[in-house]
């Protein structure tokens, strides 16, 4: 075996380059996602005083070149914390977006429906979900044709919406009804 060579493959907990540059790139990545953060979602996530500040004045950075040199600032304090508190924060975040999404989406469907099925739609709703005020939602679904046949502004389809939503808060609204 040639002189120099015997210790190449040993040391296997020595992480590559590539790994390297895969675990810089993920953490250049979170700062990106703390940096594009509201500051009242910031505030909710765990950080230092210093990566807070860094986070603070990239955010108020214009030039984009200074802007990236700050990212990279601001990813070089993240390398020297605990990330796992930090992304835990962001995945919730995450979570609750996409619950508020589905939710907001689960309220369109059924307004759509209901002013598009009529009666046999506001039939199963109401056969699913007894908390439902039959009595609004039918004196809501009538205004809201009324203005969508006089071509007015919808707002009464807007209040179904919300009432929906409101529903839906309380209990996730049931399935779409078939056909």
């Amino acid at each position: 075996m040639p002189k120099g060579k015997e210790n190449i493959g040993v040391d296997a907990d020595i992480p590559s380059k590539s790994q390297r540059r895969r675990e810089a790139l993920e953490v250049r990545s979170l700062a990106a996602r703390l940096i594009g953060l509201r500051p009242a979602l910031l505030a909710q996530v765990p950080l230092d005083e210093r990566v807070s500040e860094a986070i603070s004045e990239a955010q108020r950075i214009r030039s984009n070149v200074a802007r990236k040199r700050q990212l990279q600032f601001v990813a070089k304090l993240l390398r020297n914390t605990d990330l796992e508190p930090i992304a835990q924060a962001l995945q919730d975040f995450e979570r609750t977006a996409r619950q508020t999404s589905a939710r907001q989406h689960r309220a369109e469907a059924w307004r759509d429906c209901l002013l598009a099925g009529g009666d046999p739609a506001l039939g199963e709703l109401l056969h699913q979900r007894h908390d439902s005020d039959a009595q609004l939602i039918r004196q809501l679904i009538r205004k809201a044709r009324q203005e969508a046949d006089r071509g007015r502004p919808p707002a009464a389809a807007r209040a179904l919406f919300r009432a929906l939503r409101e529903m839906d808060e309380r209990e996730p609204l049931p399935a779409m009804p078939e056909g």
